[in-house]
């Protein structure tokens, strides 16, 4: 199981009011994400190095209550499921054990090229250990 990542809120992502804009939590997911891939090592650049690329397509984001600046956020991230076509990850973000966000992102897998492509035939290893670490599985 992956470790939470930690986002400390900058001053440059709050509002007038003091309140972390709301777009800064998709920002936060990508880092989380992305921190996620390399800890169960699976980083981006070893995907991309081998032609496959996951976009998103779909984000939901429900936010529970402000955080504000210098508020150390985490992050944990849940695959809640896995087909050879798509991915879909939660992210529940906490601040003192409350929950601040709840969020879920879709991704398809394309090749070097931007075509979709099957992730249990272009790439059964890294198919396989993410079936392996979804929240179906466990």
């Amino acid at each position: 199981m992956a470790q939470p990542y930690f986002h400390t809120v900058r001053y440059y992502e709050t509002d007038k009011m003091g309140i972390t804009h709301h777009s800064n939590y998709l920002r936060f997911m990508e880092e989380a994400r992305l921190d996620f891939l390399e800890q169960i090592g699976y980083g981006y650049q070893k995907m991309e190095s081998e032609g496959l690329s996951s976009p998103v397509v779909a984000v939901h984001i429900d936010y529970k209550r402000p955080t504000t600046f210098n508020d150390k956020i985490c992050i944990e991230v849940h695959l809640q499921e896995v087909t050879a076509a798509r991915l879909v990850i939660g992210y529940t973000m906490l601040l003192d054990q409350e929950t601040v966000c709840t969020a879920i992102s879709t991704h398809c897998f394309v090749d070097g090229n931007g075509r979709p492509v099957s992730l249990k035939r272009t790439n059964a290893q890294l198919y396989e250990l993410l079936l392996s670490l979804t929240e179906s599985q466990k």
